[in-house]
């Protein structure tokens, strides 16, 4: 598996740009962090609802205790406090119920402010790697087994711009079917740079028939 280009410009460009992705992502990634950090300090009121809530509910239970069972009051008194206490409850489930509410809006905000612009960078980043790493390993399969370039100069006569195919030969299909060896090559080099690969020796180059 062939990773990054043999030419240094673009292997230079390459690394680059995984490291600009992951600088990206671990921007974006603080950034959803601190927002979602923020968006907690809004729970703050809920959290001291609830113990507050909570404190008062203690407090009429023990008065409400400390009252019940005296003589000929038969727990009248003791109601009012035990009703009292269960409105401390119902302040405490509804501050935890808020602060719950916040944490999970937290999380969401947080997940969604991060993960739209990574998930966006990364997949285009991994396509454009996933298809150089596949086209470029494809043909260094093709270079090693056979320093024969015809198959690459044959695709650069069909693939690259005519523009380039011109600066190279007048007659760059006719240099091919005459086995014109520096043609071939110089056409070869086009198709392999575009692959992100260097062509083999000059030496390694079989001599015509």
């Amino acid at each position: 598996m062939k990773l990054y280009s043999d030419v240094t410009t673009r292997r230079a460009a390459q690394v680059a740009a995984d490291v600009g992705v992951v600088v990206w992502v671990v921007l974006w990634v603080r950034l959803g962090l601190w927002l979602h950090e923020v968006t907690l300090r809004l729970a703050e009121p809920g959290h001291r609802l609830a113990d507050a809530g909570a404190g008062f509910r203690d407090t009429m239970t023990r008065a409400g205790d400390s009252l019940e069972g005296l003589p000929l009051l038969q727990d009248r008194v003791a109601a009012p406090f035990r009703s009292a206490a269960d409105i401390g409850g119902d302040l405490q489930q509804a501050g935890a119920d808020l602060a719950d509410g916040v944490g999970r809006v937290a999380v969401l905000l947080g997940l969604t402010t991060a993960a739209a612009p990574v998930l966006l960078v990364v997949g285009t980043w991994l396509l454009l790697r996933w298809r150089f790493v596949r086209r470029a390993s494809a043909a260094a399969r093709f270079v090693d087994a056979d320093p024969d370039l015809d198959l690459f100069a044959l695709r650069a006569m069909a693939n690259q711009p005519m523009e380039r195919l011109a600066r190279i030969s007048p007659d760059p299909a006719g240099a091919w079917r005459r086995g014109e060896r520096d043609v071939v090559r110089a056409l070869a080099v086009l198709e392999l740079r575009e692959c992100g690969l260097r062509p083999p020796p000059q030496a390694a180059v079989s001599p015509p028939a």
